[in-house]
């Protein structure tokens, strides 16, 4: 299959949702690309369904066939910055880094600067893989920016579409931590709830019933409080912000989540004394099937300095070493 001109996905729609664009379909399917992204390939003739073209509002009905073609990169201005990086493992295919907090992944409009996608263009020397567009090469999957961890990015196109499979089918182990708002006194459990847009505040996501999207969380407590309680999380869909939204609909907001849990963070600062400036969120392990050998690896990321803090200051560090790296 040609890397970057070819079709390079096909999707079978399982499920008519009543008013979801096409765009906006297969944004959510591939939530590391833009809807914005995928209206332009829908207006260049690079998307078609069962055959023909169509247009960017098309409503996709179950029993429909996408195929999605890749065009080739073109220049951009986003430039290649000296900024370190946490290299976990790296090789001739992919590269898998620690993320720090407060460093956002890819370039958006109005700011091409400062981001992972910059860092890695010096690393790599610009060998990135170009099919999630000029403002996102090597880009496989996102973490929020406030959010720390495991991030693999792929160093050329077969790489990236053997990882993007991969994701899309859920074949991906996803472990995260965190620190959440209450005591949960469920000690294992699972979330499985749809997301979708926020009905009335579209920056926000929210759990939909009727037109959301399969998303389930597992969790298991590591150790609480009265105040907070830190969790082992597994991830099996990978929705916009499905962990910070899962737990605040349940009444556990993240910790120091700005958007979803900040009347319970400022609650947890009263009692506690201690004030998170960030959503207290790791992605703890990433494993994956090696696109080149399909070897199965899988990638811890140390827990970062100001999250350990955390556990210290909220007396959550009494637990398993493999839990506090």
């Amino acid at each position: 299959m040609a890397a970057v001109t070819g079709v390079i996905e096909k999707i079978y729609v399982d499920k008519t949702i009543p008013g979801l664009r096409l765009d906006s379909f297969l944004h959510l399917r591939h939530p590391e690309l833009s809807r914005t992204y995928f209206k332009k390939l829908i207006d260049s003739a690079k998307v078609s369904v069962n055959g023909r073209t169509i247009k960017p509002s098309y409503q996709p009905i179950a029993g429909d066939l996408i195929l999605i073609e890749i065009p080739e990169p073109t220049s951009t201005d986003v430039k290649p910055e000296a900024i370190p990086l946490n290299i976990i493992y790296e090789d001739e295919d992919i590269v898998v880094i620690n993320k720090p907090s407060g460093v956002v992944v890819h370039p958006g409009a109005g700011n091409i600067n400062h981001t992972i996608v910059n860092a890695l263009l010096h690393h790599c020397e610009g060998k990135l893989s170009g099919i999630s567009g000029v403002m996102r090469p090597g880009i496989v999957h996102r973490l929020d920016k406030e959010t720390s961890g495991c991030l693999v990015a792929a160093k050329n196109d077969i790489a990236h579409q053997s990882l993007m499979r991969q994701f899309a089918s859920r074949n991906v182990k996803k472990s995260y931590l965190a620190i959440v708002c209450g005591q949960l006194s469920q000690k294992t459990g699972e979330i499985n709830l749809p997301i979708g847009r926020h009905p009335v505040h579209r920056k926000k996501m929210a759990v939909v019933k009727v037109s959301g999207r399969t998303a389930r969380t597992g969790y298991t407590v590591i150790t609480s409080t009265e105040f907070v309680t830190f969790v082992d999380l597994r991830l099996y869909t990978g929705r916009t912000h499905q962990i910070r939204v899962h737990f605040h609909h349940i009444g556990f907001p993240v910790l120091g989540d700005s958007v979803y849990g900040a009347r319970q963070t400022e609650k947890v600062f009263k009692t506690t004394g201690y004030n998170a400036d960030r959503q207290m969120l790791h992605a703890y392990i990433l494993g994956f099937f090696h696109p080149r050998t399909t070897q199965w690896m899988e990638f811890k990321a140390e827990l970062p300095d100001d999250f350990k803090t955390a556990l210290h200051m909220l007396s959550l560090d009494h637990v398993d070493d493999r839990y506090v790296l």
